[in-house]
């Protein structure tokens, strides 16, 4: 069974936009093989519109001419990624990553491309064509790449077959399906077949569904359908996203376990923003930071990094290679809310390896004590240690004296 673990890799979204390029991706996943991987870090997905020869950040361009296969299926753009020339597709770019030790990964968008619908392209291996399988009521409100599908149908279902076959061909390790996590109930048969055409293909992927927030209430569906979905909208530097996701994070957390991880979305650290400001640096402060990590590896998120990681800073690269807070994502299960209010937070988490996890949060804009008593009175006088720091906590009760949005996070033995 795949994702055992929740995923770790980058992301070329936030950084690059609709604009990543062959070489771009390269570049980052030599990084990533370099300095990351021995951390769990693993996979290298290429985000929206590769199929876009035009794309230049991360707005898109209504109508534009998109590269597709005789079959209406989605081609990678050669101007952008020239090894796809040939009609080789990511297979090249996809064995290089491979070839590091990594695993990569794709977005698509829901659908089916409204220029293999007008144009009535058939669907590879069946009697169908791409105008059978497409829905034109049914049309995404920020992207207008796409039809949506006519779900029930068997068109739909060979359409997606085809797709998730070529995929398979290609060697993709992960699909990032888009405009569906929080579009119940209209894509919930949507969803299903999806899953079914990725689970037939011949090749385990994971299957992340997009954007969020995914409804509360049909979590059980997306546990059986899915390895990941976004319980938020695209998430950014900003204090205030970070303080929501806290409110988030204590409803789905219950959710989490091997092969279905509620998403939090990708960790804006270090240089992001690059298609439009090079030299734009993440707006979160190194408390924030640490916080935003701690938080997602305690209520086992997938970590997806966001930024440029050739131009990551130490300060930076240690954050993300700190072991002791990404075995805690590995190791914790049965992660739990203690206390949630305006200015703290503290959860905890058992550990598979005995004892238990603690993280104290700061949520207010002053120095603050947050202590995890009187909620975890289990604990005794359990020994423990923070580990952002590395130091033993003298105090059973355990407390930290925290800077504004900072946190302590403890491994209780």
């Amino acid at each position: 069974m795949i994702a055992q673990t929740p995923p770790m890799g980058w992301n070329s979204w936030d950084c690059w936009g609709a604009s990543v390029t062959e070489r771009i991706v390269l570049q980052n996943a030599a990084y990533m093989a370099a300095n990351l991987k021995a951390y769990g870090w693993e996979y290298v997905v290429v985000d929206i519109q590769w199929y876009q020869p035009t794309a230049a950040n991360h707005s898109y361009t209504p109508f534009a001419p998109l590269r597709m296969d005789a079959w209406g299926r989605l081609l990678p753009a050669e101007n952008r990624f020239p090894s796809a020339g040939n009609g080789q597709g990511f297979r090249a770019l996809a064995d290089e990553i491979h070839r590091l030790g990594l695993k990569f990964g794709i977005h698509i968008m829901r659908g089916v491309p409204r220029m293999a619908a007008h144009d009535r392209l058939p669907i590879a291996g069946s009697e169908w064509t791409c105008a059978d399988a497409a829905n034109p009521n049914d049309i995404c409100a920020w992207n207008p790449d796409m039809y949506g599908t006519r779900a029930d149908t068997p068109a739909a279902r060979a359409y997606y077959d085809s797709l998730f076959r070529l995929y398979a061909e290609w060697g993709v390790d992960y699909v990032k399906c888009d405009d569906i996590a929080r579009e119940y109930p209209r894509c919930e048969r949507e969803i299903e077949v999806i899953s079914a055409a990725c689970r037939a293909c011949g090749r385990e992927m994971v299957l992340s569904l997009s954007p969020g927030p995914a409804p509360l209430e049909r979590a059980e569906h997306l546990k059986a359908h899915a390895n990941m979905w976004r319980v938020t909208d695209d998430f950014w530097d900003e204090w205030r996203l970070l303080k929501a996701m806290f409110e988030r994070a204590q409803k789905w957390c219950a959710h989490a376990g091997p092969g279905h991880w509620p998403d939090q979305d990708m960790l804006p650290v270090g240089a992001v923003r690059q298609c439009e400001s090079p030299e734009e640096w993440t707006r979160f402060t190194q408390a924030e930071q640490r916080t935003m990590l701690t938080l997602w590896c305690i209520v086992r998120s997938p970590l997806m990094i966001g930024g440029e990681l050739t131009k990551m800073d130490a300060w930076t690269l240690k954050l993300l290679i700190c072991a002791p807070v990404l075995r805690m994502l590995r190791d914790a299960f049965a992660t739990r809310c203690l206390r949630l209010t305006e200015d703290e937070a503290v959860f905890a988490a058992c550990s598979r390896s005995g004892g238990g996890y603690v993280a104290l949060f700061n949520l207010s804009d002053c120095e603050r004590a947050v202590e995890a008593l009187p909620d975890m009175h289990e604990l005794g006088n359990a020994p423990a240690r923070e580990l952002w720091r590395g130091q033993a906590c003298p105090d059973a009760r355990l407390s930290a004296m925290l800077s504004p949005h900072d946190c302590a996070v403890f491994a209780v033995s």
